[in-house]
């Protein structure tokens, strides 16, 4: 599995970064040479986006501000590290990419997809994941995990139960469209879904 780009996906409260968490416990175990980033974040410029974007819920801004605050930390992201890594033969764990902007930005807040697309590929330089990892889970249990984890919520995470429905809705429509997308229910126990994904990427890889 050297050299492989893989990216965990899914709406808020699925668990996404504890798996990438787990699973880079278990690359390490199993001597897999690894990098774990997270969007938007992973550089100066991302990690101080990220806080415009998720923590300042002071500031209103458009749909279209946001996409390209978000795409601004992906260019960082993909040139200072990704592509970096890449090159020197580590597999790359992602907590979200391209796919994200697609779901939130497009069928979240009703941004042309073609629009949205082409600026990614812009940020993106064309870089394409070798493995969507969608995981998956009813909004009811989404909801109910955030409200056990204690956490605040951000600004996204504020939008409600219909926006995450949207979201929900839109990674299944995605996985039927785009290439390298494996959904993965997370449903169940923390060490089954793992399982699960393990068991995918050794399949796959």
């Amino acid at each position: 599995m050297a050299g492989r780009f893989i990216v965990f996906e899914g709406g808020d409260g699925v668990g996404k970064t504890t798996h990438v968490a787990l699973l880079s416990a278990w690359l390490d175990a199993t001597g897999i040479s690894h990098t774990v980033v997270r969007e938007p974040g992973g550089t100066p410029l991302g990690e101080a986006i990220r806080e415009v974007v998720l923590d300042r819920t002071d500031l209103d801004f458009s749909a279209e501000a946001e996409l390209l605050l978000i795409l601004a930390a992906r260019a960082a992201l993909v040139r200072e590290v990704i592509q970096p890594a890449l090159q020197r033969g580590d597999t790359v764990i992602a907590d979200r990419f391209a796919l994200s902007t697609l779901a939130y930005q497009s069928f979240g807040r009703g941004l042309d997809l073609g629009q949205v697309r082409l600026a990614i590929e812009v940020a993106t330089g064309g870089l394409q994941p070798d493995l969507y990892v969608v995981l998956d889970l009813p909004v009811e249990e989404s909801v109910e995990r955030g409200r056990r984890g204690g956490h605040d919520l951000d600004r996204i995470e504020q939008e409600g139960e219909d926006f995450r429905q949207t979201i929900r809705e839109a990674y299944l429509a995605l996985a039927e469209s785009e290439p390298a997308v494996a959904i993965v229910s997370a449903r169940g126990p923390l060490e089954e879904v793992q399982r699960r994904i393990q068991d995918l990427l050794s399949a796959r890889f």
